[in-house]
């Protein structure tokens, strides 16, 4: 599956372990994500998730190989696959979320972060979420959050443009909590997902919902991301895209 998941204290770990393919997201890696938040959801001990990623990446997106393979399989992969059902499952969780990224966070690697609570990075981090580029359209609920989170200009930049964001940006536009040196930084944030954990549950669950806003609101939202991009990925130019970069995998 290559999401290893434990429990220290009141904190679910779940690290994604894929390096050699810089923890790209297969459909077994969707389901072993989605299954870390509704075993933390379930577990009243689980304050808080800490996601993160081994060997020196967070992730790379899709792996899209696998990818186009279950959209071959389901017709509607993008809709009805397993990626689809982490993102749903992402937007209802409502417990704390935090992130430790290093490397790599692409398409998916950085949407996810746009759910967390809180996000530390490496100094070697790099945020992109290039969807257009590839004929699609952003997902995750990204088109709502990148503009709430940023404004509209520096979502425009993200998503429009496709232009990446080092980790000093990242904190400029407020993606990122604390850039904290690669050595250090899985401890810093698990000191910090531990630290809400211990809170009072009730009063930061509510908080978290308040200051979030209407989740069925997102939810929504993220079901028109899913359609237009179930759309445009038979699109001439997502093809196109796509037979490029298996192109370039296989060079």
């Amino acid at each position: 599956m290559s999401v290893d998941v434990i429990r220290d204290g009141g904190v679910l770990v779940a690290t994604l372990n894929r390096p050699e393919k810089k923890n790209a997201l297969t459909s077994a890696m969707y389901r072993g994500l989605r299954d870390a938040l509704i075993a933390a959801s379930a577990d009243e001990g689980v304050g808080a998730v800490l996601v993160t990623g081994a060997g020196g990446a967070f992730c790379a997106g899709n792996d899209i190989g696998d990818f186009l393979a279950e959209n071959r399989a389901q017709g509607e992969g993008a809709r009805t696959g397993a990626g689809g059902e982490f993102i749903r499952t992402l937007a209802r969780f409502d417990k704390q979320l935090v992130a430790a990224v290093e490397g790599a966070a692409v398409g998916v690697g950085t949407t996810m972060c746009l759910h967390c609570d809180l996000v530390y990075a490496a100094p070697s981090a790099r945020f992109a979420m290039p969807f257009v580029n590839l004929g699609l359209a952003p997902e995750a609920g990204s088109s709502m959050l990148a503009p709430r989170r940023f404004g509209l200009g520096v979502a425009s930049e993200m998503l429009l443009l496709g232009e990446a964001v080092d980790a000093a940006r990242a904190r400029e536009i407020g993606l990122v909590n604390e850039v904290v040196a690669a050595e250090a930084l899985k401890g810093h944030a698990l000191a910090k997902a531990k630290a809400l954990a211990a809170k009072p549950r009730a009063a930061l669950m509510a908080s978290r919902r308040l200051m979030r806003g209407d989740a069925e609101a997102l939810y929504a939202h993220m079901e028109e991301e899913l359609v237009v991009f179930a759309r445009l990925l038979k699109s001439p130019e997502a093809r196109a895209a796509f037979e490029a970069f298996a192109g370039r995998a296989k060079g």
